[in-house]
């Protein structure tokens, strides 16, 4: 008698080496960055008074989540361009 056995198709495996980025998504992070912090520093600036203490609290909050989502693309992106110096690209 011959028992059937369940096959699986076999996981994916995540490759933990280096990934290639080129140059122009690297750069297109870069500049995503800095205009993500040009805009948000702006907002900040603008915010209008006489809003409840509440409002600044959010805003301050979502400038800062973003400015440090802009550091992290900008740094990103400086990266893989500095990792492509003297290859293919």
């Amino acid at each position: 008698m011959n028992a059937h056995v369940a096959t699986h198709p076999p996981r994916s495996t995540f490759n933990t080496g280096e990934m290639a980025m080129s140059r122009k998504i690297a750069g297109f992070l870069i500049i995503v960055g800095a205009f993500m912090i040009f805009e948000w520093v702006n907002l900040g600036f603008n915010l209008a008074d006489g809003h409840p203490t509440s409002f600044y609290v959010v805003h301050g909050i979502l400038i800062a989540v973003n400015i440090i989502l802009a550091v992290v693309l900008g740094t990103i992106g400086w990266r893989a361009l500095k990792g492509r110096k003297g290859g293919a690209g």
